[in-house]
């Protein structure tokens, strides 16, 4: 027999007994009388039986402190700090060199220059348009070449899946 004709049995066994009655493992087993709920006693929900039988405790309602009588410094001051996460400081931000702040700002300045310029109706000689324009082209051009695409130099010995 081949494993895959075991396989199929296997399946065909599954599938015919899906129809077939649990074992009763549990059954010869008695409830527990810790686990059986009854509904407080003298309490208006024993008369009334459209009412749901098991309302959730009251310890688990939240109040302000002011509203249960109690000092809210003591409560402010209580279990409350404890339980907030608090994140760690972040890492600082990576130092950028001249040359990337200076294509930043011809990426950036060429576009805003010609916006301000025509929004205040400056004169724009050729000149300065061209100079515009090739600071905003400058500009990307940089940063493209800056960017690299190879991995980086302290990803250590392993990196990962290379295709």
């Amino acid at each position: 027999m081949t494993p895959q004709s075991d396989e199929d049995e296997i399946w065909r066994q599954i599938v015919a007994s899906f129809h077939a009655p649990a074992e009763e493992t549990s059954a010869d087993q008695p409830w527990p009388d810790r686990e059986n709920l009854t509904p407080r006693s003298g309490d208006q929900r024993d008369r009334d039986e459209d009412a749901d039988p098991f309302p959730p405790p009251l310890a688990d309602v939240r109040r302000p402190a002011a509203d249960r009588g109690e000092d809210p410094q003591v409560d402010a001051a209580g279990d409350d700090d404890d339980d907030h996460y608090v994140p760690p400081p972040p890492p600082p931000l990576p130092k950028v060199d001249l040359g990337t702040k200076l294509a930043w700002l011809a990426l950036f300045g060429g576009p805003t220059y010609l916006l301000l310029a025509a929004l205040l109706r400056w004169p724009m000689h050729g000149w300065i348009l061209f100079a515009a324009v090739a600071a905003f082209i400058g500009g990307f051009v940089a940063l493209v070449v800056r960017l690299g695409d190879g991995p980086p130099k302290d990803s250590g010995w392993d990196d990962g899946a290379v295709v």
